[in-house]
């Protein structure tokens, strides 16, 4: 089936090819011919118009690891107890109270009793993401005590993957891995070492592992409890060069959906589900919920009508936000968001959308708007169906945003868009009534001054909704976890 509508995100790969160098020594973009552009969309998001301001109430403080701020990545919470689980990349995982307060380490990946050797080199590696099965709290039940760990570690030469590329240079590792609290409620973990589920050889240091997350919408006895969805980008470089995405031969550049406490899987160690849209079409890996994705970031699902999106880290040029269904093909490489990819410089301008088997986003945007910090990245990160009532400003909104500058948007959750940036509106912080309406970077860089140090160049932000409705703003920049309030 093919869905077009309306999300975003997507991470810039660095300088475009083909640049030269501008009088401020920044590079400009060459002269590109008719019909390509490295700026599709001619009218920039809007900034004043349709905003919604918000409360970002300070919630919690994750200490630094180094002298470094803590690098928050994913936040879960379970339903039993309450408690919320914050990962940090370094490997870190903390529990904190339903109220917030002062956070406790749960699990320290890095202990050498588990074995894993987490590499969490540069801003894109390490302890990637998080999930609770949703048994995890409910003694007597197969997930009792079960949580998942998607990581990225040192190449282990006595380890064999289940998933590699063409590539005869790897870089390292990235596993999944389940953990069996014996005691899910304690204040520490208190199980055994780790099952390895699910390895991939990863060709390039970046574009690895990505999001992590079971259904929220999906109830006991139905058809999609209990199964782990698992985004897997590309592999890294940029424009995905050995064409993985579109290769339904290879696990990289797809959502993969499995049964974490299955067996039918390819080691034995996982299962695969009878409802996968691909088990039976020859070459395909019967793992693959949908495919022709670059870095998955996030998913988010509407608990009104149990629809999923993904935000999608983009190339150069797009950040997208898009529905996924069964079996989808969501275009990249052979797209970037609504555009025919033509490499790093540029997108054509013809002919958009114009594939009936590709699945295209509801929302996306330029990377190099006037709103977003162009000249570091451009970087999708969400995507939240907002159903709830602890805002009411953004009820029923489809929220999302650019993860380096900190900007947050949204459009309608019910009249979804059909791609393109003109219907997308911001939404801004206050952290006491009367103030100003500011972006979370801003946000950011009054606490850094608090903190006594240096303002943030970027906020990499991340947000989560937990299943009682509440918002989580989550950085890596100043450490601290905040919650959305009306």
């Amino acid at each position: 089936m093919t869905v077009s509508r309306l999300l975003l995100p997507a991470f810039a790969a660095g300088a475009l090819l083909g640049a030269v160098p501008d009088a401020h020594g920044q590079g400009a973009p060459a002269p590109l011919p008719a019909g390509q552009s490295s700026e599709p969309f001619p009218q920039p998001i809007v900034a004043t118009a349709g905003v919604i301001t918000v409360t970002a109430r300070e919630f919690a403080a994750l200490p630094d690891v180094g002298g470094v701020a803590a690098r928050a990545m994913t936040l879960v919470d379970d339903p039993t107890t309450r408690r919320l689980f914050v990962s940090d990349m370094q490997g870190l995982l903390y529990v904190l109270a339903p109220d917030g307060g002062a956070p406790s380490l749960y699990l320290d990946l890095r202990d050498p009793r588990w074995e894993v050797p987490v590499m969490a080199q540069g801003r894109e590696r390490g302890l990637q993401s998080i999930a609770l099965h949703p048994q995890f709290g409910q003694s007597g039940t197969p997930g009792f005590g079960r949580f998942y760990t998607y990581t990225d570690v040192a190449l282990q030469s006595s380890a064999t993957p289940d998933f590699t590329t063409p590539s005869t240079t790897p870089t390292h590792d990235t596993v999944l891995l389940e953990w069996k609290a014996r005691t899910p409620g304690a204040a520490t973990y208190d199980g055994a070492a780790p099952r390895e589920i699910l390895r991939w050889r990863q060709p390039f240091a970046n574009h690895n592992g990505g999001a992590l997350a079971f259904n929220p919408t999906a109830r006991a006895g139905g058809g999609d409890f209990g199964l782990l969805y698992v985004g897997v980008a590309d592999g890294g470089s940029g424009g995905d060069p050995m064409g993985l995405a579109q290769n339904l031969g290879s696990s990289f550049g797809k959502i993969l959906r499995i049964d974490p406490l299955g067996t039918n899987g390819r080691n034995g160690r996982y299962g695969v589900p009878a409802t996968n849209p691909l088990r039976v079409t020859g070459g395909a890996l019967p793992e693959i919920y949908a495919y022709g994705v670059r870095n998955a970031q996030r998913f988010g699902w509407d608990a009104r009508n149990g629809e999923m999106y993904m935000s999608d880290i983009g190339q150069n040029i797009v950040e997208e936000v898009s529905p996924v269904t069964a079996g989808a093909n969501l275009g990249w490489n052979t797209w970037e968001g609504s555009f025919r990819f033509l490499g790093r410089q540029a997108v054509s301008t013809e002919n958009t959308r114009s594939d009936p088997r590709v699945t295209y986003p509801i929302v996306e945007w330029d990377q190099r708007d006037p709103l977003l910090l162009s000249s570091t990245s451009s970087a999708s990160v969400g995507v939240v169906v907002y159903r709830g009532t602890a805002a009411p400003q953004l009820a029923n909104r489809n929220v999302f945003g650019d993860m380096p500058s900190g900007e947050m948007f949204h459009v309608s959750a019910d009249t979804l868009p059909d791609g393109g940036q003109d219907v997308i509106r911001r939404v801004l912080f206050v952290t006491a009534p009367g103030e100003t309406p500011r972006t979370m970077l801003e946000i950011i860089r009054e606490k850094n001054g608090v903190q006594g140090k240096p303002a943030a160049s970027r906020a990499d932000l991340r947000f989560d909704m937990t299943t009682t409705g509440r918002i989580f703003l989550l950085n890596k920049a100043d450490g601290t976890i905040r919650v959305i309030e009306r």
